[in-house]
C-alpha cells in the first residue's frame, strides 16, 4: 500500500474503533464522536471538553438529522479538519 492509502486506511479504522461502542456498530453516536474528537484531534479542535462545542460539530455533521453520524459524515469533518491543518501549514 502507499502511503495515502495507509492513511486513509487509518482514518477508517480510527471511525470503526469508535463506531462499535454504542448502538449501531457502523454509526459514531454524540459520546462516541465526542470520545473520537478528544482521544484522536486534542491539538487540532479545540474546546472539545465543551458540550456545545460538541453539540455544534455534531448537529452541523448529522445532515440527515437521525441523531447518527454515518461514515461519510464523518468524512466532512475529516476533510474540513485536513483544510484547515493545510492552511494552518501553509498559509501561516
Amino acid at each position: 500500500m502507499s502511503k495515502l492509502e495507509e492513511h486513509m486506511e487509518g482514518i477508517i479504522n480510527i471511525y470503526h474503533q469508535y463506531s462499535v461502542r454504542v448502538g449501531d456498530f457502523d454509526t459514531l453516536s454524540k459520546s462516541e464522536l465526542k470520545q473520537l474528537i478528544t482521544r484522536e484531534l486534542p491539538n487540532t479542535l479545540k474546546n472539545t471538553r465543551d458540550q456545545s462545542t460538541i453539540d455544534k460539530i455534531f448537529q452541523e455533521l448529522d445532515r440527515d438529522g437521525d441523531a447518527q453520524i454515518n461514515f461519510r459524515e464523518f468524512v466532512v469533518l475529516i476533510s474540513r479538519v485536513l483544510a484547515t491543518a493545510h492552511d494552518n501549514i501553509h498559509c501561516a
